[in-house]
């Protein structure tokens, strides 16, 4: 089996498949309120299977695992196992499997980078005792970390707003990650090792982040929820219905799909037909 990844200097960027499906809340044109006709059929041609025969919104659940020299990084971890707070998504789902095709333990892991609290993202990262069984690898007490040995990360602007984006997750997620002492806040832009980084791309949710990996001209965005159909990579400017502060989320498309004369950014997303695309914004 051919796991999709893309290398930038000695680091591999690898996609990881949790699911797929379509967006069951309205359709693609509600959510993208601003977009008019021709904008949609460029996007269509950018990405032809992000729609099915009957007009719906179908999009792919990822996770990215970051492997180089210093270490294996995971950003997000999907929708997760059968008991997952993400009811609307495709449950359960096959992190874990598409892990192991990559050749990675889940005690492999040292980093975990969560882009933002939304439940398609953060299926996987603590798990119960049951769903850990069922998928074979994992820790062993009745709610914890799946991936034992990292350290997960999170911006302190995303936590803060916790309440207001899902209360639940403070006994799901916070309150575990902390008792297991894996919980680590962000304020802003921060180092990760090798060639990566983490980048505060706030709007989708107040503290969203993303990663970049470059090394000289050529770079890799993991977008997370930065964008979320491909109209957002072609017209960074298109509001998408469920971001919390829109203008925000504008400035932070736009300076991330800003690229140099001369340089490559790769797109590693998580809800496009392709994991990897290149930015190409047709916005002037």
């Amino acid at each position: 089996m051919t796991i999709p990844r893309i290398r930038i200097g000695d680091t591999e960027i690898i996609a990881l498949t949790d699911g797929a499906g379509t967006f069951p809340f309205t359709s693609r044109e509600a959510a993208f309120p601003d977009a008019i006709a021709e904008q949609w059929a460029a996007a269509d041609r950018f990405d032809p299977g992000a729609i099915d025969a009957e007009g719906r919104w179908t999009l792919e659940f990822r996770a990215f695992a970051i492997r180089g020299p210093g270490g294996i990084t995971l950003v997000d971890t999907g929708i997760g196992p059968e008991d997952a707070l993400a009811t609307w998504a495709p449950l359960p789902g096959r992190l874990p499997e598409s892990l192991a095709e990559a050749g990675i333990g889940p005690d492999e892991v040292d980093a975990v980078v969560l882009t933002h609290l939304h439940t398609d993202h953060i299926g996987w990262a603590v798990v119960t005792e049951e769903a850990v069984t069922t998928s074979g690898d994992g820790p062993s007490s009745d709610r914890g970390p799946f991936f034992p040995n990292a350290e997960y990360l999170l911006q302190r602007r995303e936590f803060d707003a916790i309440d207001d984006l899902n209360p639940q997750l403070r006994a799901s997620l916070i309150d575990p990650l902390r008792e297991a002492g894996r919980l680590r806040l962000l304020d802003g832009d921060a180092p990760l090792r090798d060639a990566a980084r983490v980048v505060a791309t706030p709007g989708h949710t107040p503290g969203h982040q993303s990663v970049l990996v470059a090394a000289g001209r050529e770079s890799v965005l993991i977008t997370g929820d930065l964008l979320v159909h491909a109209i957002q990579a072609l017209y960074p400017e298109l509001t998408y219905m469920f971001e919390r502060d829109p203008a925000e989320a504008k400035r932070s498309r736009q300076r991330l799909l800003a690229t140099e004369p001369g340089s490559t950014r790769h797109l590693a997303t998580s809800h496009l037909t392709a994991p990897f695309t290149r930015a190409q914004t047709a916005s002037r």
